[in-house]
Protein backbone atom coordinates (compact mmCIF):
# COMPACT_ATOMS: atom_id res chain seq x y z
CA UNK A 1 0.00 0.00 0.00
CA UNK A 2 2.86 2.38 0.85
CA UNK A 3 4.41 2.12 -2.61
CA UNK A 4 1.07 2.53 -4.39
CA UNK A 5 0.17 5.70 -2.50
CA UNK A 6 3.59 7.24 -3.04
CA UNK A 7 3.47 6.52 -6.75
CA UNK A 8 0.07 8.15 -6.81
CA UNK A 9 1.43 11.40 -5.41
CA UNK A 10 2.62 12.77 -8.75
CA UNK A 11 -0.43 11.60 -10.70
CA UNK A 12 -2.87 13.15 -8.22
CA UNK A 13 -1.02 16.47 -8.08
CA UNK A 14 -0.85 16.58 -11.87
CA UNK A 15 -4.55 15.81 -12.18
CA UNK A 16 -5.64 18.33 -9.56
CA UNK A 17 -3.28 21.04 -10.80
CA UNK A 18 -3.34 24.45 -9.14
CA UNK A 19 -6.95 23.92 -8.15
CA UNK A 20 -5.97 21.19 -5.72
CA UNK A 21 -5.87 21.98 -1.98
CA UNK A 22 -2.53 23.53 -1.13
CA UNK A 23 -2.69 22.25 2.45
CA UNK A 24 -2.81 18.62 1.33
CA UNK A 25 -0.10 16.53 2.96
CA UNK A 26 0.96 13.14 1.71
CA UNK A 27 1.47 10.54 4.43
CA UNK A 28 3.80 7.61 4.19
CA UNK A 29 2.06 4.54 5.58
CA UNK A 30 5.33 2.92 6.57
CA UNK A 31 5.66 5.32 9.50
CA UNK A 32 7.96 5.25 12.50
CA UNK A 33 7.15 3.92 15.01
CA UNK A 34 5.44 1.01 13.19
CA UNK A 35 1.75 0.51 13.89
CA UNK A 36 0.83 -3.05 14.72
CA UNK A 37 -2.43 -4.54 15.95
CA UNK A 38 -1.71 -3.51 19.52
CA UNK A 39 -0.45 -0.02 18.84
CA UNK A 40 -3.40 0.75 16.55
CA UNK A 41 -5.76 0.34 19.43
CA UNK A 42 -3.46 2.06 21.89
CA UNK A 43 -1.99 4.97 19.90
CA UNK A 44 -4.14 7.76 18.42
CA UNK A 45 -1.32 8.61 16.00
CA UNK A 46 -1.50 5.11 14.55
CA UNK A 47 -5.26 5.31 14.11
CA UNK A 48 -4.80 8.67 12.35
CA UNK A 49 -2.10 7.22 10.12
CA UNK A 50 -4.37 4.43 9.00
CA UNK A 51 -7.20 6.83 8.21
CA UNK A 52 -4.83 9.10 6.33
CA UNK A 53 -3.51 6.14 4.41
CA UNK A 54 -6.99 4.99 3.48
CA UNK A 55 -7.94 8.48 2.36
CA UNK A 56 -4.79 8.71 0.25
CA UNK A 57 -5.57 5.38 -1.35
CA UNK A 58 -9.09 6.51 -2.26
CA UNK A 59 -7.70 9.77 -3.63
CA UNK A 60 -5.25 7.73 -5.68
CA UNK A 61 -8.07 5.75 -7.26
CA UNK A 62 -9.98 8.94 -8.03
CA UNK A 63 -6.86 10.50 -9.55
CA UNK A 64 -6.30 7.48 -11.76
CA UNK A 65 -9.89 7.78 -13.04
CA UNK A 66 -9.37 11.50 -13.73
CA UNK A 67 -6.11 10.90 -15.57
CA UNK A 68 -7.67 8.16 -17.69
CA UNK A 69 -10.59 10.37 -18.71
CA UNK A 70 -8.51 13.51 -19.24
CA UNK A 71 -8.89 16.31 -16.70
CA UNK A 72 -10.13 19.73 -17.77
CA UNK A 73 -10.62 22.63 -15.36
CA UNK A 74 -14.21 23.79 -15.09
CA UNK A 75 -14.92 26.46 -17.68
CA UNK A 76 -16.17 29.76 -16.32
CA UNK A 77 -19.80 30.39 -17.19
CA UNK A 78 -21.12 33.94 -17.32
CA UNK A 79 -24.70 35.16 -17.47
CA UNK A 80 -25.68 38.05 -19.72
CA UNK A 81 -26.13 40.25 -16.64
CA UNK A 82 -22.64 39.41 -15.40
CA UNK A 83 -21.09 40.03 -18.81
CA UNK A 84 -22.67 43.51 -18.91
CA UNK A 85 -20.50 44.45 -15.95
CA UNK A 86 -17.39 44.03 -18.11
CA UNK A 87 -17.57 47.11 -20.34
CA UNK A 88 -14.40 48.75 -19.06
CA UNK A 89 -16.12 51.65 -17.29
CA UNK A 90 -14.64 53.04 -14.05
CA UNK A 91 -15.43 50.72 -11.18
CA UNK A 92 -16.16 47.76 -13.42
CA UNK A 93 -14.04 44.61 -13.07
CA UNK A 94 -12.75 44.37 -16.65
CA UNK A 95 -13.41 44.50 -20.37
CA UNK A 96 -14.93 41.44 -22.05
CA UNK A 97 -16.82 40.65 -25.23
CA UNK A 98 -18.41 37.48 -26.57
CA UNK A 99 -18.51 35.96 -30.03
CA UNK A 100 -20.61 32.87 -30.74
CA UNK A 101 -20.89 32.49 -26.98
CA UNK A 102 -17.12 32.46 -26.38
CA UNK A 103 -16.03 35.19 -23.96
CA UNK A 104 -12.68 36.97 -24.38
CA UNK A 105 -10.78 39.44 -22.23
CA UNK A 106 -10.07 42.38 -24.56
CA UNK A 107 -8.47 44.67 -22.00
CA UNK A 108 -5.32 44.88 -24.16
CA UNK A 109 -7.47 46.38 -26.90
CA UNK A 110 -9.02 48.95 -24.59
CA UNK A 111 -8.55 51.82 -27.04
CA UNK A 112 -10.84 49.96 -29.45
CA UNK A 113 -13.34 48.31 -27.09
CA UNK A 114 -13.30 50.55 -24.03
CA UNK A 115 -15.62 53.52 -23.42
CA UNK A 116 -15.30 55.93 -26.32
CA UNK A 117 -13.63 53.36 -28.57
CA UNK A 118 -14.81 52.68 -32.10
CA UNK A 119 -15.99 49.18 -31.11
CA UNK A 120 -17.18 49.93 -27.58
CA UNK A 121 -20.65 48.70 -28.55
CA UNK A 122 -19.28 45.16 -28.72
CA UNK A 123 -18.11 45.17 -25.10
CA UNK A 124 -20.08 43.42 -22.39
CA UNK A 125 -22.30 41.44 -24.77
CA UNK A 126 -22.46 38.87 -27.55
CA UNK A 127 -22.91 40.90 -30.74
CA UNK A 128 -21.95 38.16 -33.18
CA UNK A 129 -24.22 39.42 -35.93
CA UNK A 130 -22.52 42.84 -35.98
CA UNK A 131 -19.19 41.19 -36.83
CA UNK A 132 -20.77 40.00 -40.07
CA UNK A 133 -23.17 42.81 -40.91
CA UNK A 134 -21.23 45.85 -39.67
CA UNK A 135 -24.47 47.11 -38.10
CA UNK A 136 -23.53 48.69 -34.78
CA UNK A 137 -26.99 49.98 -33.97
CA UNK A 138 -28.89 48.38 -31.07
CA UNK A 139 -30.80 46.29 -33.62
CA UNK A 140 -27.53 44.93 -35.05
CA UNK A 141 -25.66 44.31 -31.79
CA UNK A 142 -27.27 40.91 -31.22
CA UNK A 143 -26.21 37.26 -31.24
CA UNK A 144 -28.78 36.05 -33.79
CA UNK A 145 -26.93 34.73 -36.86
CA UNK A 146 -29.91 33.29 -38.73
CA UNK A 147 -30.18 34.21 -42.40
CA UNK A 148 -26.56 35.28 -42.84
CA UNK A 149 -24.91 34.65 -46.20
CA UNK A 150 -21.86 32.37 -46.63
CA UNK A 151 -19.47 35.38 -46.90
CA UNK A 152 -20.95 36.82 -43.69
CA UNK A 153 -20.53 33.49 -41.91
CA UNK A 154 -16.93 33.36 -43.10
CA UNK A 155 -16.43 36.81 -41.61
CA UNK A 156 -17.59 35.51 -38.22
CA UNK A 157 -15.23 32.54 -38.56
CA UNK A 158 -12.35 34.89 -39.36
CA UNK A 159 -13.10 37.13 -36.38
CA UNK A 160 -13.34 34.15 -34.05
CA UNK A 161 -9.90 32.97 -35.19
CA UNK A 162 -8.57 36.49 -34.62
CA UNK A 163 -9.82 36.64 -31.02
CA UNK A 164 -8.54 33.17 -30.25
CA UNK A 165 -5.08 34.17 -31.47
CA UNK A 166 -5.03 37.67 -29.99
CA UNK A 167 -6.93 37.72 -26.70
CA UNK A 168 -7.29 35.58 -23.62
CA UNK A 169 -10.36 33.31 -23.55
CA UNK A 170 -12.37 33.73 -20.35
CA UNK A 171 -15.24 31.27 -20.58
CA UNK A 172 -18.67 30.83 -22.09
CA UNK A 173 -21.81 32.94 -22.09
CA UNK A 174 -24.95 31.17 -20.95
CA UNK A 175 -27.68 31.93 -23.44
CA UNK A 176 -28.19 31.33 -27.15
CA UNK A 177 -25.07 29.24 -27.76
CA UNK A 178 -24.34 27.53 -24.40
CA UNK A 179 -26.72 26.21 -21.76
CA UNK A 180 -26.39 26.61 -17.98
CA UNK A 181 -23.99 23.65 -17.89
CA UNK A 182 -21.72 25.07 -20.60
CA UNK A 183 -22.89 22.53 -23.20
CA UNK A 184 -23.38 23.67 -26.81
CA UNK A 185 -26.97 24.41 -27.78
CA UNK A 186 -28.74 23.50 -30.98
CA UNK A 187 -28.31 27.12 -32.12
CA UNK A 188 -24.53 26.80 -31.85
CA UNK A 189 -24.49 23.48 -33.69
CA UNK A 190 -26.55 25.00 -36.50
CA UNK A 191 -24.26 28.05 -36.70
CA UNK A 192 -21.12 25.90 -36.78
CA UNK A 193 -22.64 23.64 -39.45
CA UNK A 194 -23.48 26.70 -41.56
CA UNK A 195 -19.93 28.01 -41.16
CA UNK A 196 -18.56 24.62 -42.17
CA UNK A 197 -20.67 24.70 -45.33
CA UNK A 198 -19.46 28.22 -46.07
CA UNK A 199 -15.85 27.08 -45.70
CA UNK A 200 -16.47 24.23 -48.14
CA UNK A 201 -18.12 26.64 -50.56
CA UNK A 202 -15.12 28.97 -50.27
CA UNK A 203 -12.70 26.10 -50.96
CA UNK A 204 -14.69 25.05 -54.02
CA UNK A 205 -14.73 28.61 -55.33
CA UNK A 206 -11.01 28.93 -54.79
CA UNK A 207 -10.45 25.75 -56.78
CA UNK A 208 -12.65 27.06 -59.58
CA UNK A 209 -10.73 30.32 -59.54
CA UNK A 210 -7.50 28.40 -59.99
CA UNK A 211 -9.00 26.48 -62.89
CA UNK A 212 -10.74 29.45 -64.49
CA UNK A 213 -9.08 32.72 -63.37
CA UNK A 214 -11.01 35.91 -64.17
CA UNK A 215 -9.95 37.85 -67.26
CA UNK A 216 -8.51 41.32 -67.25
CA UNK A 217 -10.96 43.76 -68.81
CA UNK A 218 -11.32 47.39 -69.80
CA UNK A 219 -13.92 49.46 -71.61
CA UNK A 220 -13.80 52.64 -73.68
CA UNK A 221 -16.57 54.30 -75.73
CA UNK A 222 -14.34 54.30 -78.82
CA UNK A 223 -13.06 50.72 -78.75
CA UNK A 224 -15.67 48.86 -76.70
CA UNK A 225 -14.73 46.10 -74.25
CA UNK A 226 -11.41 44.35 -74.28
CA UNK A 227 -10.79 41.07 -72.46
CA UNK A 228 -7.31 39.61 -72.14
CA UNK A 229 -5.41 36.96 -70.22
CA UNK A 230 -1.97 36.95 -68.64
CA UNK A 231 -0.06 34.83 -66.14
CA UNK A 232 -1.42 37.07 -63.35
CA UNK A 233 -4.92 37.96 -64.55
CA UNK A 234 -7.62 37.71 -61.92
CA UNK A 235 -4.96 37.84 -59.22
CA UNK A 236 -4.08 34.19 -59.84
CA UNK A 237 -0.35 33.68 -60.39
CA UNK A 238 0.35 30.75 -62.69
CA UNK A 239 2.66 29.52 -65.45
CA UNK A 240 0.06 29.78 -68.24
CA UNK A 241 -1.92 32.71 -69.63
CA UNK A 242 -4.93 31.07 -71.25
CA UNK A 243 -7.52 32.42 -73.67
CA UNK A 244 -10.75 34.37 -72.90
CA UNK A 245 -14.00 32.43 -72.75
CA UNK A 246 -17.51 32.93 -71.37
CA UNK A 247 -18.19 30.76 -68.33
CA UNK A 248 -21.80 29.93 -67.48
CA UNK A 249 -22.86 28.64 -64.07
CA UNK A 250 -25.40 25.79 -64.05
CA UNK A 251 -28.79 27.22 -63.17
CA UNK A 252 -27.43 30.75 -63.12
CA UNK A 253 -28.02 33.72 -65.34
CA UNK A 254 -25.44 35.42 -67.49
CA UNK A 255 -21.76 34.61 -67.83
CA UNK A 256 -18.38 35.94 -66.85
CA UNK A 257 -15.07 36.13 -68.65
CA UNK A 258 -12.45 33.60 -67.56
CA UNK A 259 -9.04 32.54 -68.79
CA UNK A 260 -8.88 28.94 -69.98
CA UNK A 261 -5.87 26.71 -70.48
CA UNK A 262 -5.57 25.80 -74.13
CA UNK A 263 -2.93 23.07 -73.90
CA UNK A 264 -2.18 19.98 -71.82
CA UNK A 265 -4.67 17.59 -70.18
CA UNK A 266 -7.95 18.84 -68.64
CA UNK A 267 -7.88 20.25 -65.11
CA UNK A 268 -7.35 17.59 -62.47
CA UNK A 269 -6.50 14.88 -64.99
CA UNK A 270 -3.10 13.20 -65.04
CA UNK A 271 -0.91 13.48 -68.09
CA UNK A 272 -2.09 10.66 -70.30
CA UNK A 273 -2.58 9.91 -73.96
CA UNK A 274 -6.19 9.07 -73.10
CA UNK A 275 -7.00 12.78 -72.73
CA UNK A 276 -6.90 15.61 -75.23
CA UNK A 277 -4.11 18.16 -75.09
CA UNK A 278 -6.40 21.19 -75.43
CA UNK A 279 -6.57 21.96 -71.74
CA UNK A 280 -10.07 22.92 -70.58
CA UNK A 281 -11.36 24.27 -73.90
CA UNK A 282 -13.83 21.38 -74.14
CA UNK A 283 -15.45 22.15 -70.77
CA UNK A 284 -19.25 22.05 -71.27
CA UNK A 285 -19.93 25.35 -69.49
CA UNK A 286 -17.60 27.41 -71.70
CA UNK A 287 -18.47 29.38 -74.81
CA UNK A 288 -16.23 31.21 -77.25
CA UNK A 289 -16.72 34.94 -77.77
CA UNK A 290 -18.22 35.59 -81.17
CA UNK A 291 -15.85 37.35 -83.57
CA UNK A 292 -12.71 36.48 -81.55
CA UNK A 293 -9.88 34.23 -82.63
CA UNK A 294 -10.14 30.81 -80.90
CA UNK A 295 -6.63 30.84 -79.40
CA UNK A 296 -6.03 34.60 -79.07
CA UNK A 297 -5.03 35.81 -75.60
CA UNK A 298 -7.24 38.89 -76.00
CA UNK A 299 -10.68 39.61 -77.39
CA UNK A 300 -12.24 42.98 -78.30
CA UNK A 301 -16.01 43.40 -78.43
CA UNK A 302 -16.94 46.60 -80.28
CA UNK A 303 -19.51 48.96 -78.74
CA UNK A 304 -23.03 48.48 -80.09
Amino acid sequence: MTVSVLRCHTAVKRALGPAGPRTLRWTRLAATPPCGEETVAQTPWCRGAMWRGAAAALLCLAAAWIVRRGFEPRVRLLSAAELRRYRGAPGQPGLYLALLGRVFDVQRGRKHYGPGGAYSGLAGRDATRAFASGDFTPAGLVDDVSGLSPPELLSIHSWLSFYRDTYEPVGKLVGRFYDENGAPTEALREAEAAIEEALKFQAENEQKKQQFPPCNSEWSPAKGTRFWCSTESGGVHRDWAGVPRKLFSPGGRGSRCVCVRSSGPPWGQPDSSQHSDTGDLDHPHLQQYEGCQPLAEQCVLPTG
